[in-house]
C-alpha cells in the first residue's frame, strides 16, 4: 500500500509498533476547503497458518480480508488511482490504515481519536450491506471484568462462616442481563464466569466478563451507572467486588449531517444510496464520536467473514469504485459536499 499510495502524490507517516503492525497514516497536500479521511485496517481475524488462500470464479473472490477489509482498502487504493490518472494531483484527502482493528483498536484507537480533529469528512471501507448499503449507525462497546471476594469456608462443618462469591456473581448475572432493551437495542451479556475451589469449599472468589451494547449516548450512560450500582451492591453478606473494563468504541448514531451528505453523494452519483445500522462495530466509532461526519460500509459486499468461508463479490468492487470516484472527484473540484 505504500509504494502504491506514495506513487499517487502520498507521503507515508509511520506510526511503529513493537508488538503489533505499524499504523499508516498517508497524507496529500492541503489547500483551502474541507479534509477527506478514508479510513481502513490491515489486519485479519485470522492466526498465520490458519487462512492464507487466495482464490477467485467468475463471481467471487476468496480468502482472508477479501471483505474485511483488505477488499475495502482496494476500493479505496483504485478510486485514489482513478482521481490521480484523471487530475495528476490529490489534495486535501488522508488515508488511514491501522493494524489492530480485529482486536479492538486498543492501540490505534488513540492515534485515530487524536488525527480525526483535523478532518471534516470520514469515509470507512469495512464491507458493504447485502444490497450495497452504507452504514449510519453502529453499537457502541464495552468490555468490564467483575471481581468477586468472598470468604472460604467448608462447606459440611463450618457453611455459615463462609461468604459464597459464587452466589454474589450469580445475583449480579440476573441484575446485570436485566439491563438489556431489546426494544431499543440494549444489550448485557455476561460471556464468562469464574469462580470456587471445589463442592466442598465455599467459594472464595468468582469473576464476571461481561459487554455492554447501545444504541445512543443516554442508553451509555444508563449502562454504566447501573454497572457501578450492581458491583456497589452486596447481594451476600460480607461480598467484595471491583470493576475493571472500558468502553472500546462509542456509539456512532445516525445525525443530520450524515443525511445532508447522503443526500449530497446522491446527487452526484445519480443513484439511490441505501443505508443501514449494525450492531457490529468499526473504527467508524472512534471517529464519528469526536464528531466528524461518517459512513461506513464502502467495500465491497462479501460474506463468511471471520471464517475460513470469507468471500467477496466481484461486481460490487466495480460499483464501490465507481461511487467513490466519483464522490473524490466532485470533492476535488469543490472542495467540499
Amino acid at each position: 500500500m505504500t509504494e502504491w499510495l506514495v506513487n499517487l502524490g502520498f507521503k507515508n507517516i509511520c506510526y511503529k509498533r513493537d508488538n503489533i503492525g505499524n499504523h499508516n497514516l498517508y497524507v496529500s497536500p492541503k489547500t483551502e476547503g474541507k479534509k477527506i479521511l478514508l479510513l481502513g485496517h490491515n489486519d485479519t481475524v485470522f492466526p498465520k497458518g490458519k487462512f492464507e488462500n487466495y482464490s477467485e470464479d467468475i463471481e467471487w473472490v476468496y480468502g482472508p480480508g477479501v471483505c474485511d477489509m483488505k477488499g475495502g482498502n482496494m476500493v479505496a487504493l483504485q478510486a485514489l488511482s482513478n482521481l490521480y490518472e484523471k487530475n495528476r494531483k490529490i489534495e486535501n484527502i488522508d488515508f488511514l490504515l491501522v493494524s489492530d482493528e480485529e482486536t479492538g483498536s486498543d492501540d490505534s484507537k488513540k492515534l485515530t481519536s487524536k488525527l480525526a480533529s483535523d478532518y471534516d469528512y470520514c469515509f470507512v471501507f469495512e464491507a458493504a450491506g447485502e444490497s450495497l448499503e452504507v452504514v449510519t449507525g453502529r453499537k457502541g462497546v464495552g468490555t468490564f471484568t467483575i471481581e468477586i471476594e468472598g470468604k472460604a469456608s467448608h462447606a459440611g462443618v463450618r457453611y455459615e462462616a463462609g461468604v459464597n462469591a459464587n452466589l454474589e456473581a450469580s445475583h449480579k448475572l440476573i441484575a446485570l442481563t436485566e439491563l438489556t432493551n431489546l426494544e431499543i437495542g440494549t444489550t448485557v451479556n455476561v460471556g464468562k464466569i469464574e469462580g470456587g475451589i471445589g463442592a466442598n469449599t465455599i467459594s472464595p472468589t468468582a469473576k464476571l466478563l461481561l459487554e455492554l451494547r447501545y444504541t445512543k449516548n443516554l442508553e451509555r450512560d444508563r449502562l454504566l451507572k447501573e454497572l457501578d450500582r450492581i458491583v456497589d451492591t452486596s447481594y451476600v453478606e460480607g461480598a467484595k467486588s471491583t470493576l475493571s473494563g472500558l468502553i472500546q468504541r462509542d456509539v456512532m448514531e445516525p445525525n443530520e449531517e450524515q443525511h445532508r451528505l447522503i443526500e449530497e453523494i446522491e446527487a452526484i452519483s445519480g443513484e439511490k444510496l441505501l443505508t443501514e445500522q449494525r450492531g457490529g462495530v468499526s473504527d467508524a466509532n472512534i471517529v464519528a464520536s469526536q464528531g466528524v461526519t461518517t459512513l461506513d460500509g464502502f467495500g465491497p459486499f462479501g460474506d463468511g467473514d471471520h471464517t475460513i468461508h470469507e468471500r467477496a463479490l466481484k461486481s460490487s468492487f466495480e460499483q464501490r469504485i465507481n461511487l467513490m470516484t466519483k464522490m473524490l472527484l466532485h470533492h476535488q473540484e469543490f472542495k467540499e459536499f
